[in-house]
């Protein structure tokens, strides 16, 4: 039997929808280039793989491309001034947000995107307050897959890491967790890479989406660990 201590999620494309905004900033900056716009599936498909990946998709650059390193800075800067314009919690998230916290299960953030944007997207959607830890790369010295970042988030939230699940939409996020000892939920329904198919990450578990993320944090509370 085990009692679920707390549940740490991915942020872009597990718990918050933010692609609108990222294919918006996207499709600004080619018009300012004088390009044509590219779809929101291809915007969405790398959301996960960061800013400088959205910019090499967009504009078909590579990182050490002359002028991509300007690019990259103006995505940046049109990112900010429009973080929560239609970015909001996956359908079905509030009330599993709502369930954890009714049952006194701390929950928290552990992403790689800096907390310059992270914090006032949590502020502006209002659940700074709700969530117990964040989790910034500026906040450790290794970013996911190193775990360093998961076993921050426990020791903030006074939870044993084993009695604990990280949910995330990248293989990253499932080395990670599975490297601090947790168990993990692959988030199927986020912004995934067809060229790393969810079935090939080995995550403890798979969500097609927030309702069954929590089906299944009901499942380990209630009875026994799969881990």
């Amino acid at each position: 039997m085990m009692t679920l201590q707390s549940a740490l999620f991915d942020l872009d494309g597990t718990l918050l929808d933010t692609a609108p905004d990222f294919h918006q900033v996207i499709i600004q900056l080619l018009a300012e280039e004088g390009r044509p716009a590219i779809s929101y599936e291809a915007v969405r498909a790398e959301v996960s793989n960061g800013a400088r990946a959205l910019v090499s998709r967009a504009f078909n650059l590579t990182p050490e491309a002359p002028g991509f390193s300007e690019l990259h800075q103006r995505m940046l800067e049109l990112y900010a001034s429009q973080l929560t314009q239609h970015s909001r919690l996956f359908d079905g998230m509030n009330n599993l947000l709502d369930w954890l916290e009714s049952n006194h299960i701390p929950w928290g953030i552990v992403t790689n995107k800096p907390s310059l944007y992270t914090l006032p997207i949590l502020e502006g959607l209002q659940l700074q307050s709700r969530c117990g830890s964040v989790i910034c790369p500026d906040h450790v010295s290794k970013t996911k897959p190193d775990p360093e970042g998961l076993l921050m988030a426990c020791r903030e939230l006074n939870a044993e890491p084993g009695r604990s699940v990280y949910i995330g939409d990248h293989r990253r996020d499932i080395e990670a967790g599975q490297a601090a000892g947790m168990i993990t939920i692959a988030a199927a329904y986020g912004y995934i890479d067809p060229r790393d198919p969810v079935t090939d990450w080995n995550s403890h578990h798979t969500a097609a989406d927030a309702h069954e993320i929590l089906s299944l944090l009901q499942s380990i509370h209630e009875h026994t660990s799969p881990a």
